[in-house]
């Protein structure tokens, strides 16, 4: 089953909105006719009315980083998925390793999040990866299998729009990519996971992209996997000339073909 890719820009807490609004045209002026595939920018909190401005007529969408899993409260410096909704967002980020290693998210607080924003119609890129230590322990199902587990506990409308973006912590920031060879085994893992959960339709449709140390350089490789539907990118989402190469990796593999 041919999937919609994915391409997402997780620009972390990086651009002020001053500095957004610069780089987000830039990224919307290189890509304005790409309609083959979704292209999302996950902008810091401060700067989603500037994108939603710059955004809104253009092919590329506008996620989140995180949310909260209540609507209102009193839980300060946390932001809303209502709030989200309103400045344009259709996607947000959860279960973030940075969110889970630094800021001690849980299983159950990543699955709340992820059921509130089923809930408000947002949809949830739900982050799973294993750490270095358990990687060379051998472990690495045993953690993507019970991350996965318990952040979809409880869903059962729709479940074929949630995206899993597989980023093992090693490879996050390190330079240190996974090879695609891995990636799409790993995948291949994570969606017999979903099959056993929510049933092979669910599974031939779901999206699962691979994150960690992508740049224009991988990104073709990557995306010739075949358990490999997109991927979510960290660095090199901050120049608009590298992601925008990452975003056209197909005319990459067009050349490569013609060689």
């Amino acid at each position: 089953m041919k999937r919609k890719p994915f391409i997402g820009g997780n620009w972390k807490m990086n651009y002020s909105p001053s500095e957004s609004k610069k780089i987000a045209e830039e990224i919307r002026d290189k890509n304005i006719d790409i309609i083959d595939k979704d292209v999302v920018l996950f902008p810091p909190f401060t700067s989603l009315y500037t994108l939603k401005l710059i955004l809104e007529d253009s092919p590329i969408s506008l996620g989140a980083q995180n949310m909260h899993w209540e609507e209102k409260g009193a839980y300060t410096g946390e932001i809303s998925g209502l709030f989200l909704k309103d400045l344009g967002c259709r996607y947000v980020i959860v279960g973030h390793s940075e969110r889970r290693r630094f800021f001690a998210e849980t299983d159950d607080m990543i699955n709340k999040k992820l059921l509130k924003a089923f809930e408000l119609g947002l949809t949830p890129v739900l982050c799973i990866g294993e750490s270095l230590n358990e990687k060379e322990d051998g472990r690495t199902f045993d953690v993507l299998r019970q991350q996965f587990r318990l952040g979809t506990l409880g869903l059962k409308e729709n479940p074929e729009n949630l995206i899993i973006a597989y980023e093992p912590v090693w490879a996050i920031g390190t330079g240190k990519a996974a090879s695609p060879e891995i990636a799409n085994a790993v995948n291949a893992f994570i969606r017999d996971q979903v099959e056993y959960k929510f049933g092979v339709e669910v599974a031939e449709s779901m999206r699962i992209i691979y994150g960690g140390s992508v740049n224009s350089s991988n990104a073709p490789e990557f995306m010739k996997q075949s358990e490999v539907d997109g991927l979510l990118v960290g660095s090199a989402s901050l120049s608009p000339e590298e992601f925008t190469k990452i975003v056209r990796y197909s005319d990459y593999l067009k050349n490569k073909e013609e060689e």
